[in-house]
This record gives structure tokens, sequence and C-alpha cells, in this order.
């Protein structure tokens, strides 16, 4: 499932200039919802501060598609290698739903190394608003 996200994302990742203020393209994402559906989508990156990660670039397809609980997520940087979330991006997919810690995110295609969002947001500051 790693390579088919990886490759998803690989193939709307074209980096390039839209406009003399706003590029595009140079990151591109991938997400596995838990209802098996994967979305894309790639970075918008503007001169006001703007713009859009992949990462949630992808989730708004999701979102826009009916759908709120992800499964596994895949970010490609502009040099092919896979990447972790920023930290805007963790958050906004922690605050997608309670079980949101539990996205896998991959950190390297060729091991296949994971991690869990928990992991990279320890004590997270909104469990409680889930009821937790």
């Amino acid at each position: 499932m790693w390579n088919k996200l990886y490759n998803a994302a690989v193939n709307v990742q074209n980096s390039r200039t839209i406009s003399p203020f706003i590029e595009a393209g140079g990151v591109a994402a991938a997400i596995l919802t838990k209802q098996g559906n994967i979305y894309v989508g790639v970075c918008i990156d503007t001169a006001s501060t703007l713009g859009m990660c992949a990462e949630r670039n992808a989730i708004a397809n999701m979102i826009t598609n009916g759908e709120s609980q992800i499964d596994k997520v895949v970010a490609v940087m502009p040099d092919g290698r896979v990447g972790s979330p920023c930290g805007a991006c963790r958050e906004y997919m922690m605050q997608l739903d309670k079980d949101s810690g539990d996205i896998e995110i991959l950190l390297d295609l060729e091991t296949n190394k994971t991690v869990k969002l928990k992991e990279l947001i320890p004590d997270w500051w909104g469990y409680d608003k889930f009821g937790e």
C-alpha cells in the first residue's frame, strides 16, 4: 500500500509557478482513508503565507468527498524522498477524529519505516474535547 500511496502522490507532483506570487506542486501527498479511498494534494506556496501544505490539501480533498478518518499518510518531497508532515499538518490531522493519533505516517519508503501521529505529538492538548 505504501508504494501505491507514494505513486499516487508522485503522479500529481509537478513543481510549477502559478503566478509571480504563487508556486505549487513541489511537495505532494497522498492519504488513505479508513474507508479505503486515496486522496492526493500538492503544496501551494504564496507570497502572503496563505498557502497550503500538500497534506492539508489532500485532507481538504478527502473532506470535500465526505470522509474524515485517515489511516495512512505519505508526503513526497521535491527530491523524491518521503518526509514527515509539518507541525501545522500534524495538528490539523489530530483534530479530525478521536482516533487520529493512530494515523500511520511513512518516514522511509525503502524500509517502510513508519510512525504513528501520536508519537509525533505526545501529550496532545485536545484529547479531552473528544471525551477521552
